[in-house]
């Protein structure tokens, strides 16, 4: 992750090393060479996708590509928010580890689990978590787009409603590897310790405007964002609904900036007709920069 970027682009590089330090260890060997399986825990996987997705911003800026809106599903709001100046970059790549710290001790591994559900709109998921829970937590967790809506919860609730949403006409209901049922009650001990922590941290008001994932709401001041990003450990990632409001506000291209394509192919859910480009290694950042050198 990212390695192509660091090697060309000295901002990059330089954004690996504020990294390293504000960690106390080599965050960037492990970007850069693994071994996979610790890149894969959830305090090391945090840090990780956000330090490379500040390192494709960084060369993006300085390449003179302003937004005028920035926005980050889940993990990603902290990306946003250090894009904005809401929040400095070594303080949210220490906050990000302890909140994956943080998520993966608020439940044992093997009571939680999580699964997506595909094709079903949102209303019968929710109906579904409801009839699964049996008095156990089930919760939607990120409303994707009309065609996937991801559930989180105790592991039996979550594979009884994937059961159900089946049942129920769903296209595919599968249960997710992941190491913790995140974006649920569940994760209120979480939440709370990493309140008490962002506390302890600056927030200025954010030069670019941030939309929110629990609220799928346009931030411009400290508080406000602080807020947000607390509540949203336990809160849904309200992530169509968040698009659908800057397409609202006349956004016509989308930048992903970072590992991965995951809110590329989202956004063709979404919306089909707006321009979606995306940064992760040298290629994806020159054809971005094309298309924005033949608009210019």
């Amino acid at each position: 992750m990212g390695k192509e970027l660091a090697a060309n682009h000295p901002i990059a590089r330089q954004t690996f090393d504020e990294a390293d330090e504000a960690l106390g260890y080599k965050l960037s060997q492990l970007c850069f060479d693994g071994p996979e399986d610790q890149l894969r825990l959830t305090e090391i996987t945090q840090p990780a996708i956000l330090t490379a997705s500040i390192a494709a911003w960084r060369v993006v800026n300085e390449k003179g590509l302003k937004p005028a809106f920035v926005a980050g599903h889940s993990l990603g709001e902290y990306s946003a928010h250090v894009a904005a100046g809401t929040l400095s970059f070594a303080d949210a790549v220490r906050t990000v580890r302890n909140r994956g710290q943080y998520m993966q001790e608020a439940v044992p591994v093997g009571v939680g689990a999580m699964a997506a559900i595909l094709g079903m709109e949102f209303d019968k998921v929710a109906a579904v978590c409801a009839d699964a829970a049996q008095g156990e937590v089930c919760e939607p967790a990120n409303i994707n787009s009309a065609e996937q809506v991801v559930i989180s919860g105790h592991a039996a609730a979550v594979e009884r409603a994937a059961k159900l949403a089946d049942e129920r006409g769903a296209k595919r209901a599968k249960l997710l590897p992941v190491s913790a049922p995140f974006h649920c009650s569940l994760m209120k001990p979480a939440q709370d310790r990493l309140a008490a922590h962002l506390a302890s941290i600056t927030f200025s008001n954010p030069a670019i405007k941030v939309v929110c994932n629990v609220d799928a709401a346009i931030l411009d001041d400290a508080t406000r964002s602080r807020d947000a990003l607390v509540r949203q450990v336990t809160g849904s990632v309200k992530w169509e609904q968040s698009i659908r409001l800057l397409i609202g506000q006349g956004v016509e291209t989308f930048v992903e900036v970072g590992p991965g394509k995951v809110l590329s192919g989202l956004m063709r859910q979404i919306d089909r007709t707006k321009t979606c480009l995306n940064v992760a290694d040298e290629a994806s950042l020159q054809k971005t920069l094309e298309h924005f050198a033949v608009k210019a």
